[in-house]
C-alpha cells in the first residue's frame, strides 16, 4: 500500500525531530499498526461503506445481473467469520453484507434474556451490536495483515526478493472485511425525536444503511407475525426525515434509508389519517379502511366518521381501539407505501412479504416503478418461509397448468422426503437456487438477506456435536466433527490462539520491549501442533 511506505517514511522523518529519545521506536512498525487500524471511527466506517453501497446501486441500475447479498448476524465473530470464509472461497468481500436483525437481538442480546421481535429490547443494543460487528471486522484485517507482515520478514530474512515482492503486492492492494451493514431500527424505537437519536447512536458506531417499517412503534411485530399495525403515510415520514437528518448531521450525506411496508400482512391501523382535500395522501390511506354507511341519526357515542362523495363513512373499529382495512387491500397498500416513501427521501425498499413468488414481488415493483422507474428493493429471504414447501408447490401448480400428470404427489404435503428424488422435487430446488438471480432481474431485487441464518445454523451444529459427544462417540465427536474439518478445510478458528490475537500481541511486546519481550508463540505453544506440516492432505 502506498501508505505503507509513506508512513514509514513520515514516522522516520518525526523521529529525527525528536532526537534520541525516540531511538526505540521503529518506523516500519509504526506504519503496520497504522496499516491495521486503517478505520480511526465509526463515521470513518460509515462514509466509507455508504460509499460503496451507492456504487453498488449505481451497478445495479446498469445491470440487475450484479444484485448483493448478506447474512444476518448476531454477534461480532459471527460476522467476523462469515467475511473471513467469503474473502477464503471468493477472493473478495465485493458486493456481500452483513445484516444487523432487530428478531436476532431480541432473541439473543438483551438484557431481559430471549424476547419476541416486538421492540422490547435495549434500543441501545442495537448500535452496541454494530460498534461490535465492526471491533470484530477491523481485527480480521489486523490479524491478516500481520500474517501478511510476518511472510514480508521471513522472506526478507530468507533473501527471497521475489516472495517478498509478491507479498508487498498483496498488501499494496488489500481488501479490508469491513462491508457495509443495513442495520434493523424496527419502527424507531418511539416518536421521530427517538428515531433520530437512535438512528445518530447507529451512524456513530459505523452503519450506513438504516431500515426503518412503517409500523407502530409501540405495537411492533415482527414481520412474520399476525397482529401488525400500520402507522399513516405522514408519521412515517417524519421518521424517515428523522434518520435523514441524523445522516446529514453526523457528515454521511450519502447514507441510506431502507424503507420497509409491512402492509402486506397488516391489516389493522391505530389512526385514521389527516385528509384536507380529496385525493391526498391521507384521504389515499383511508381510502383502504373497512367501512359501512351509516347516516348521521345512526351515528353512536364516541363514533368516528369520515365523509366522501356526499356520505358518511364509518370505520369498523375493534375493540382495541383500532381501525381495520379491507380484506385484500395489501398489495395496494404496499405500491402507495413504496412510492411514497421513495418521493419523501427513503433510497430503497422492503416489502415484507408471506412467501418467497417472483411472481407476487414483480407484480408489486413493477406498478411502483411505473412512477419510479430505478425503485430497487431489498428482500428478506427468510427463514420464515418453509422454502422446500413453497417452491414444491409453487413447480406442483405449474406442472397442472401445464397440463402434466401430477397424480403421484399430495400438495399438501409435499415436505415429505418421499419426494426428495422425484422430478418435481428437482425442478424446485432448482428454482431455490436460482430465486435470487431470477428475482433480482424479474423484480428489482438489489440486495438479497437472510434475517436469522446465524441462528439456525448456531441451533444445528450445536445439535450435531452435543448428540455425539455425550453419547457413545465422545472426543470423536468433536475431533472428526469439527477440528478434523476445521484442519481440513483451512478455518481460521483451529488456531484459536491466532485468531483471539495472540500472535497480534506478541509482534505488539516485541515492537514496545524488543528482545526483552515475554511472548506466547513460543516453541511449547501448543498451537505449533496446527502448523502448515500438519495441515498437510499428504
Amino acid at each position: 500500500m502506498t501508505a505503507y511506505q509513506d508512513d514509514i517514511e513520515a514516522i522516520e522523518a518525526l523521529k529525527q525531530e525528536f532526537g534520541s529519545s525516540w531511538d526505540a521506536i521503529n518506523p516500519e512498525s509504526v506504519a503496520r499498526m497504522r496499516a491495521q487500524n486503517r478505520f480511526r471511527t465509526g463515521l470513518d466506517i460509515a462514509q466509507y461503506t455508504a460509499d460503496i453501497m451507492r456504487k453498488d446501486m449505481a451497478e445495479y441500475d446498469a445491470d440487475s445481473s450484479v444484485y448483493t447479498q448478506s447474512l444476518g448476524v448476531w454477534h461480532g465473530f459471527i460476522g467476523q467469520q462469515k467475511m473471513i470464509s467469503i474473502k477464503k472461497h471468493l477472493q473478495t468481500t465485493n458486493k456481500r453484507y452483513l445484516y444487523l436483525s432487530g428478531w436476532m437481538i431480541a432473541a439473543l442480546r438483551s438484557e431481559f434474556g430471549p424476547l419476541p421481535d416486538q421492540s422490547m429490547h435495549e434500543k441501545t443494543a442495537v448500535p452496541a451490536l454494530i460498534a461490535e460487528l465492526y471491533t470484530f471486522l477491523r481485527q480480521a484485517d489486523a490479524r491478516e495483515l500481520d500474517l501478511l507482515f510476518t511472510a514480508l520478514d521471513q522472506a526478507r530474512s530468507a533473501g527471497d526478493d521475489a516472495k517478498a515482492a509478491a507479498i508487498q503486492d498483496q498488501l499494496d492492494n488489500y481488501e479490508t472485511h469491513v462491508v457495509p451493514i443495513i442495520a434493523d431500527i424496527d419502527a424507531g424505537f418511539g416518536n421521530p425525536e427517538a428515531t433520530y437519536l437512535l438512528a445518530k447512536k447507529m451512524i456513530e458506531a459505523g452503519a450506513c444503511a438504516i431500515q426503518i417499517e412503517n409500523q407502530v412503534s409501540d405495537e411492533k411485530q415482527c414481520g412474520h407475525q399476525d397482529g401488525k399495525v400500520t402507522v399513516p403515510h405522514e408519521d412515517f415520514i417524519a421518521k424517515l426525515n428523522a434518520v435523514r437528518y441524523a445522516f446529514l448531521e453526523l457528515g454521511v450525506d450519502n447514507g441510506i434509508i431502507v424503507s420497509r411496508t409491512d402492509s402486506l400482512g397488516a391489516g389493522l391501523t391505530q389512526k385514521l389519517a389527516v385528509t384536507y382535500q380529496p385525493g391526498d395522501l391521507g384521504d389515499q390511506y383511508n381510502s383502504f379502511l373497512d367501512v359501512e354507511e351509516i347516516t348521521e341519526a345512526e351515528l353512536g357515542n364516541g363514533d368516528v366518521v369520515i365523509k366522501r362523495d356526499g356520505k358518511l363513512l364509518r370505520p369498523r373499529r375493534l375493540a382495541s381501539n383500532l381501525f381495520q382495512f379491507r380484506q385484500g387491500t395489501g398489495e395496494a397498500r404496499c405500491i402507495l407505501d413504496s412510492i411514497t416513501s421513495l418521493k419523501n427521501g427513503a433510497d430503497l425498499l422492503w416489502i415484507e412479504t408471506e412467501k418467497p413468488h417472483i411472481g407476487q414481488i414483480a407484480g408489486m415493483m413493477n406498478e411502483v416503478r411505473k412512477t419510479i422507474p430505478n425503485a430497487k428493493l431489498v428482500y428478506n429471504n427468510s427463514p420464515s418461509f418453509n422454502w422446500t414447501l413453497n417452491f414444491r408447490q409453487q413447480v406442483y401448480d405449474a406442472f397442472l397448468a401445464e397440463g402434466k400428470d401430477v397424480s403421484a404427489y399430495d400438495r399438501a404435503k409435499l415436505m415429505s422426503v418421499t419426494y426428495d428424488e422425484t422430478e418435481l422435487a428437482q425442478v424446485a430446488d432448482e428454482k431455490i437456487r436460482t430465486f435470487q438471480r431470477d428475482s433480482s432481474a424479474e423484480a428489482g431485487i438489489f440486495h438479497h438477506l437472510i434475517t436469522l441464518p446465524t441462528y439456525h445454523t448456531a441451533a444445528l451444529s450445536t445439535d450435531d456435536l452435543a448428540k455425539g459427544y455425550f453419547a457413545d462417540q465422545g472426543m470423536l465427536a468433536y475431533v472428526k466433527g469439527v477440528q478434523r474439518r476445521e484442519i481440513r478445510e483451512g478455518i481460521a478458528t483451529v488456531k484459536h490462539q491466532n485468531m483471539s490475537g495472540s500472535d497480534l500481541g506478541d509482534n505488539h511486546k516485541e515492537y514496545f520491549a524488543g528482545e526483552a519481550a515475554l511472548k506466547a508463540g513460543g516453541k511449547n505453544n501448543t498451537m505449533n501442533q496446527f502448523e502448515e506440516p500438519a495441515l498437510s492432505r499428504h
